[in-house]
This record gives C-alpha cells, sequence and structure tokens, in this order.
C-alpha cells in the first residue's frame, strides 16, 4: 500500500488510469493552466518512470486510455488547438515510452468531446462522446462514424457479439458493430457516466449515488441507493461484485449491489481539497485511485495515486506529513522548556 503525488507544474490533473502490462501504472489528463494531454507512467510502488505532455496552444484534455497490443498506448478526448474548430475528438497514439507515433482529429463546427475510448476486436479504436460514435483502423483513420442521440455518451463498452454498449444521462444503447441502434432503455438515473459488462452478458451503470444492473438486453434486474455525488469510476470486481467510487467513497459491494464495505478518503490538510476521479481493481485483487490535490492557497493542482489493499485501505496519505510536523513541533516545545528552566 502506498500513495503519492506528483507535480510537474503547477497544475496537472488526472482522469484515467489502467495497469499495464509490467505491473506499473498509466494516468491521462490534463497538464498546464492552458492544458494540454498529459500521460504519466508509474511503476508499481508509484515511482515515476516518465511523464509526457502533448498539445498545441489552445485547451487539450484526455479523458480516456488504453494500452496497446504493441506495448504503446492510446489517448481520447478533446482539442481545441487543431481540427475543424471548437472542440474535436482527438485520438493520440504513443509508443511504450509515451512518445507520439501519431494523432488525429474528429468531428465538424460543432462541440464534441471524446469521454470515452476502446480497443475494437480488429486492432482500431471506437471513440465515444458529445454526440459522436467513431470507429478507426489501426492508424486512426475514420471508418464510420455515427450520430449518438441525447446528447452523447459519457461511457462505452465492447460487447462479445462485436457491438458496443453506450450509457448517456439517462439511458444505455446497444449497437452492432457498425454503430447502429439495435435497442435503447431508459432509466431513472442522474449522470449516468460509468458502464462495465457483467459476468452474466448484462450491464451495471453507475450515476449519481446510483448503481443499476441490467440484463443483456438493458431491462433492469435491480438498482440500488448509496447517497453522495457523481460517480466516478465502476468495476465488475473479480469475486462477481462491483466496486464503484461516488464522491471521495470507494464502495464495494457483493454481486446483488448490496454493501459489503466502503472507504471514505478525505484530505485533511488546510485549503486542499481531493478529488477522485479513476479506480480500477489490481491484480492482486486490490485497487488503485487516481486523482488531484487542489490547493487553495498556491492554486496548484497536483496528481495524486494510491494503492490500496482488497478492503480498500491505504496510509493515511496526510500523515506522512503531518506525523513529522507534530514530532518537530513537540522536540522544540520540550527545548524550550528545557530552556526556560534553565533561566529560572
Amino acid at each position: 500500500m502506498w500513495n503519492q503525488t506528483y507535480e510537474i507544474d503547477r497544475t496537472q490533473k488526472a482522469y484515467s488510469m489502467i495497469e499495464t502490462s509490467d505491473g506499473g501504472y498509466v494516468i491521462a489528463g490534463g497538464y498546464g493552466v492552458i492544458e494540454d494531454f498529459c500521460l504519466l507512467k508509474i511503476d508499481e510502488w508509484g515511482s515515476m518512470q516518465w511523464f509526457r505532455i502533448y498539445g498545441g496552444e489552445e485547451t487539450d484534455v484526455a479523458f480516456s486510455l488504453v494500452e496497446t497490443s504493441d506495448g504503446g498506448y492510446a489517448l481520447a478526448g478533446f482539442t481545441e488547438s487543431f481540427g475543424q474548430g471548437g472542440e474535436d475528438f482527438w485520438l493520440v497514439k504513443t509508443d511504450a515510452n509515451g512518445d507520439m507515433q501519431w494523432n488525429r482529429t474528429y468531428g465538424g463546427p460543432e462541440e464534441e468531446k471524446a469521454y470515452s475510448l476502446a480497443l475494437a476486436s480488429d486492432g482500431g479504436y471506437v471513440l465515444a462522446g458529445d454526440g459522436l460514435l467513431v470507429k478507426t483502423d489501426a492508424y486512426g483513420n475514420t471508418e464510420w462514424n455515427q450520430t449518438i442521440i441525447e446528447g452523447g455518451a459519457r461511457a462505452l463498452v465492447k460487447v462479445s457479439d462485436g457491438g458496443y454498449a453506450l450509457a448517456g444521462n439517462n439511458w444505455l444503447i446497444k449497437t452492432d458493430s457498425m454503430g447502429l441502434l439495435e435497442w435503447k432503455q431508459t432509466y431513472d438515473v442522474n449522470n449516468a457516466r460509468e458502464l462495465v459488462v457483467t459476468s452474466d452478458g448484462g450491464y451495471a451503470i453507475a450515476g449519481d449515488g446510483l448503481l443499476i444492473k441490467t440484463d443483456a438486453y438493458g431491462n433492469m434486474e435491480w438498482s440500488r441507493t448509496y447517497g453522495g455525488s457523481h460517480a466516478y469510476a465502476l468495476v465488475a470486481t473479480s469475486d462477481g461484485g462491483y466496486a464503484l467510487v461516488i464522491g471521495l467513497t470507494l464502495i464495494k459491494t457483493d454481486a446483488q449491489g448490496s454493501e459489503e464495505w466502503t472507504q471514505t478518503y478525505e484530505h485533511e490538510i488546510a485549503l486542499e481539497f481531493l478529488q477522485l476521479q479513476s479506480m480500477i481493481e489490481t491484480s492482486d485483487g486490490g485497487y488503485a485511485l487516481a486523482g488531484m490535490i487542489v490547493s487553495f492557497f498556491t492554486g496548484k493542482t497536483v496528481i495524486w495515486v494510491a494503492k490500496a489493499d482488497m478492503q480498500g485501505e491505504i496510509p493515511e496519505f496526510p500523515s506522512w506529513i503531518i506525523l513529522p510536523l507534530i514530532l518537530l513541533v513537540t522536540l522544540v516545545v520540550i527545548v524550550y522548556r528545557k530552556k526556560l528552566s534553565r533561566n529560572v
């Protein structure tokens, strides 16, 4: 168990994280006040291995990330620096060291942000977000695109039949391999932004304080409410249950959505606050979390990553700062009192 912060400049943000084939982690997000794509590689103990930045003169932010079959990475988000104007989907492909190999933009004059990225079975990529579902070949060349209903999708998963499932604000849709709509289901859920395929071929969707389980056709089987704000991460765990992050709380459930345990991560340093953005189940059965610590006092935003055990427990990350300060203050007081007693 460990936790680390990463500061390259005054502002760096984490939005997506994956565990890599070498046992480490890669985190994608935004860098700088006028943000660029950024990619941070760390080893299994959280030590930084490299940091890369991609972007132009305007805002460019990466929201989703995958490891590719050649050991490299693909990042998707939006760009204001390139493309047709406004905000366009931006896909960046790198090698194993994070060096850019190519990049592509998709979209028109409207605002289009890619929130989710998946590897297609043929080695290409599928991107979903505001208004669009785009399929590319292995080099990012567009093969087809479809307009997404009702404002676009926040989450995308590849389905075993070659199609795709997408979740939006209060809906779930299933498409075929060409992105053509097969069915649509609606639910009473706000900000549905996390979606996973379950072991029985159904789906689990997380929104504001809510987890919904459906069958393979999107028919609701059950729903559970947990309170709190936005859902920032959802995984189907290896034991058949689920883990989700709502606000600053990691919730572990059984296969029916009943809580097994919760962990809340609160930053205790004054004038700073933590934002969680991503969580994964790791190969050892624990969890890794990524987010940002924002300082009101300095204006800095640093990336925070933590490795938790199977119960979601991590070291109390402020303690490495607070404990030495307490010891130092205690020592100063003792010395001062000794000097005072001599003078008396």
